[in-house]
């Protein structure tokens, strides 16, 4: 792997020597989506998808207005919802009050988003219905038609930021046949449901080592091509 390049360097000193040296054995290759010579903006809007990122330093630093994420009706201790109302300074919310207000909120046969107003930041959990074990594909679909509702007639939850909702425990996604879906699903289901904001991949998709990965959804429509067969 090459640090160089003929259009400039990317670190000072030494660094372009030791950066060859690192352990590379998870990682992703980020592949451009358009062609570099491109200038003019897209004709396609786009869901950004953050790799490499942490989610929550850019949510307790300010980078986000809106959080998507999933909620359930027993536990949220260890979602990232409980986390970011620990480290807001603002946050009146606690996991005890998030989980009986999910409870209170919870419908057997449809999905719900509970709003959850941490000041700074505006949390819209995805929760699924109170007779489902676990979250489906097509919960996903109903509940982001809602939210990109919520999301287009309110500017100041802009910009907004959603977990993958992929490698969780106690909310789980599932295909609707007990299979985890592949990201690319999930971005498709965002997609259709009219969400373009920011995407954060779940932490173990970087153990996918070797794979090229794309920053934005759709992927490019020379990539669809190949996988049909053309050139």
């Amino acid at each position: 792997m090459s640090t160089r390049s003929s259009e400039g360097q990317i670190y000072e000193g030494t660094g372009a020597e030791l950066a060859e040296q690192l352990d590379t054995s998870n990682r992703i290759m980020l592949l451009p989506d358009s062609p570099m010579v491109q200038r003019e903006p897209a004709q396609t809007e786009h869901i950004r998808i953050m790799w490499g990122q942490r989610l929550i330093d850019d949510l307790v630093s300010g980078r986000y207005r809106a959080l998507v994420c999933a909620v359930n009706s027993r536990d949220n201790s260890r979602g990232i919802i409980n986390m970011l109302a620990q480290s807001l300074p603002t946050s009146q919310w606690n996991e005890e009050m998030m989980t009986d207000f999910a409870r209170r909120a919870a419908r057997p046969h449809a999905v719900t988003v509970v709003k959850y107003d941490m000041d700074r930041v505006m949390v819209l959990g995805l929760l699924r219905p109170s007779e489902d074990e676990h979250l489906t594909l097509t919960h996903l679909t109903s509940g982001f038609s809602m939210i990109s509702a919520m999301l287009s007639a309110r500017p100041d939850r802009l910009p907004v930021a959603s977990v993958s909702f992929l490698g969780a425990r106690a909310n789980k996604l599932t295909d609707g046949q007990g299979r985890e879906p592949s990201f690319e699903s999930v971005l498709r289901v965002m997609y259709d449901a009219g969400y373009r904001g920011d995407v954060y991949p779940s932490l173990a998709m970087w153990a996918s080592s070797p794979a090229g990965v794309f920053p934005r959804y759709p992927f490019p429509e020379s990539f669809k091509q190949m996988r049909e067969g053309g050139y």
